[in-house]
């Protein structure tokens, strides 16, 4: 017989999303197969945590983390991995569901309790609904079907001679054809590219993708349709087309200014800086090719100052890794965090606000993700240590339980 599911945690140390709310006891109640917290507490006076000791909690609560920049679909099993570009293209669909599904397991077991995939198809799609519906325990997921042109980042890698590719479009009705699909087929949002890639075998970080005609009727047509869009972007030229069409998020904004910065963050425009993959691509690890390597070396090389720049002048960077199961792992998302705080020079609080709260309202949840607070969503993490207080806290090797709609998918609740 299976035990019934906690519904409350006594006496931790609790961080809401924004700010510390010291000792209390979080509740929470199940409504089919999700959960909402129903309140937040301060502890009773004079209680004790599971360590006995009431000034001196073991154990705290934070938000589930939320990965905004994701690709779920890459091989997730073990030892020596395939090419990881025509990997997808020689593998069936339902196989690449099982090791979506891994992937994204793995992510949650991480602490990631919420991922958007940029690069999304049917295979996602249907993740996500089999998720929601609780057939298959996973995080809560967000898919956006890319718009790529012919010859865009998206398209230059697939092997010349291979004859099934990924969707493109060309010319101002095409960009809205494409976008109307991805709607029709149950996408959140949509994601563009206003530069070349790294990955992308065969094009330059420098290439225009889309002509500033195409990329306003796919910004309009995805609005429009109620979706967000993302712009892949990584020169300074490239984020300023992806500023002036409105889109609402920027992925890499690798080599930011200033000035785009600060018209960034007065535009509502949250960025994802992706930090860890491109360092791995810049090292030539996970077998990356020499080109795929020094495109990458020339961006990294003027990065972190530009994005210190940026950060200084109010840039909201949120967590956003790329991760894909070959250059960035499921499960790694709290290096990156750490990362970004070297890299920032930002405060713990205000790293872990960008993987919760901050991330949240990029992807259009802040209202019920992102933070503990009655009426949210019940997507939490038990963990040693105080992670606002010291971001080296935020491991997984500190995890102690990670719950996922009200439900422990890891670890143990203390008792």
């Amino acid at each position: 017989m299976h035990s019934e599911p906690a519904t409350s945690l006594r006496n931790v140390d609790l961080w809401d999303g924004s700010s510390a709310r010291g000792l209390s006891t979080l509740r929470w109640s199940f409504t089919g197969t999700d959960a909402v917290v129903e309140s937040v507490e301060p502890a009773t006076s004079g209680s004790a945590d599971a360590s006995g000791d009431a000034a001196a909690p073991t154990y705290s609560v934070i938000p589930g983390l939320i990965d905004t920049h994701v690709h779920l679909v890459g091989y997730a099993g073990s030892g020596q991995k395939p090419d990881f570009l025509t990997w997808p293209l020689v593998t069936r669909p339902e196989e690449q569901a099982l090791h979506g599904l891994s992937n994204a397991r793995k992510g949650l077991l991480g602490g990631v309790t919420t991922m958007r995939d940029l690069s999304a198809d049917e295979i996602q799609f249907s993740l996500r609904r089999a998720i929601d519906a609780g057939i298959v325990d996973g995080p809560r997921l967000q898919a956006h079907g890319m718009v790529s042109m012919t010859a865009g980042h998206g398209d230059m890698f697939i092997p010349a001679a291979f004859e099934h590719r990924k969707p493109t479009a060309d010319g101002v009705d095409e960009c809205r054809k494409l976008v109307r699909h991805w709607a029709r087929a149950g996408a959140d949002g949509v994601k563009i590219a206003t530069s070349g890639g790294v990955l992308s075998e065969g094009d330059k970080a420098s290439w225009r993708n889309h002509t500033p005609e195409e990329i306003a009727a796919i910004v309009d047509e995805a609005h429009a349709l109620g979706m967000r869009v993302a712009a892949h972007a990584h020169t300074a030229a490239g984020i300023d087309v992806a500023l002036e069409a409105g889109v609402d998020s920027i992925e890499h904004a690798t080599l930011i200014t200033t000035a785009q910065a600060t018209a960034a963050a007065k535009a509502g425009i949250t960025l994802a800086p992706t930090i860890l993959i491109n360092d791995a691509i810049a090292a030539g690890l996970a077998g990356v090719s020499a080109e795929q390597s020094e495109k990458a070396k020339e961006l990294v090389v003027k990065r972190d100052a530009l994005m210190r720049a940026a950060a200084d002048v109010g840039a909201d960077f949120v967590l956003g890794t790329d991760a894909n199961g070959h250059h960035v792992a499921f499960g790694d998302q709290m290096t990156e965090i750490r990362r970004m705080a070297a890299v920032f020079g930002w405060t713990a609080e205000r790293t872990l606000q960008s993987a919760t709260s901050r991330a949240s309202a990029a992807i259009g949840r802040e209202k019920n993700l992102g933070s503990l607070a009655p009426g949210y969503l019940a997507d939490f993490l038990v963990v040693r240590g105080r992670p606002w207080d010291d971001i080296a806290d935020l491991a997984v090797e500190n995890i102690v339980a990670v719950v996922s709609r009200g439900r422990v998918v890891a670890g143990t609740l203390p008792q």
